[in-house]
């Protein structure tokens, strides 16, 4: 049985909790973050909770944080949860000060987080779904409309539709304005990436988080000299929708790319 600790606060100022999943083994020094998605608008730590058994059960002691939300709180609140959460993890008696035993995964949005601490701490990484890209898919959907449910409040039908709909919809209510300046600080590109270790991307053909981009994303870190791998899936499943199939080739890669 895996033991589950629930809510443990790692930041009192924004009252901001992780839930911690131990494996069997306590001697076990490995350990993961796993940053869940919902566009910075939804999502809880509690919805993944059969994954972080998961992980557990896989020999790591695992992390699932809960960060900010918008519209309460934008850009770039859920960003620097992620560097309190990872400062108050190095500090813990679970990973050592280097985080050097530490790995991460990374689901839809939180993928893009994922990105973020990957280029300051180096963790190994891997991301299901990083939608990378806000302020040139903006550009060229300015006739889209936003909205987080366009199925019932817009009545569309087409599937990449709704999924349009619904990117403007978070991506917008977590920047907090339609201003090009803070969309581009949110692009993954715009990260700094000099302390990169490996990454795995892994994004489906044809989803929400449109694969042009992505490409775009990897070529900007090959332009640094910077290594990645890239997995297309075919479909159009997105993250979570695919994680199950591809969560025991996450955790090898994960595993032979650990410094630990």
């Amino acid at each position: 049985m895996t033991t589950i600790k629930n809510d443990v606060v790692y930041d009192k100022e924004h009252n901001l909790t992780t839930d911690i999943y131990l494996p069997n083994d306590p001697s076990t020094k490995k350990v993961l973050i796993f940053w869940h998605g919902g566009g910075w608008i939804r999502g809880d730590k509690a919805d993944v909770k059969d994954l972080g058994k998961k992980f557990a059960d896989a020999g790591y002691t695992a992390f699932i944080p809960n960060y900010r939300l918008a519209p309460k709180d934008t850009f770039p609140a859920a960003h620097e949860d992620t560097v309190t959460f990872v400062k108050w993890l190095l500090d813990s008696e679970y990973a050592d000060s280097e985080g050097k035993n530490v790995v991460q995964i990374g689901a839809s949005s939180g993928g893009v987080m994922a990105l973020y601490i990957a280029g300051k701490y180096g963790f190994p990484t891997v991301t299901w779904s990083a939608p990378v890209n806000y302020s040139e898919w903006m550009k060229e959907h300015e006739n889209t409309t936003a909205s987080v449910d366009a199925k019932n409040e817009l009545g569309l039908t087409d599937a990449k539709a709704i999924n349009e709909s619904f990117y403007k919809y978070f991506g917008l209510a977590y920047a907090g304005q339609n201003d090009p300046a803070v969309l581009k600080q949110l692009d993954a590109s715009s990260y700094n990436y000099d302390n990169l270790g490996s990454l795995w991307l892994i994004n489906s053909a044809d989803e929400l988080s449109p694969l042009k981009y992505v490409l775009d994303f990897i070529q900007d870190l090959a332009k640094q000299n910077r290594g990645s791998e890239l997995t297309v899936i075919p479909g159009t499943q997105h993250a979570m929708a695919y994680a199950n199939e591809y969560l025991a080739a996450s955790l090898a890669y994960l595993k032979t790319m650990s410094k630990n």
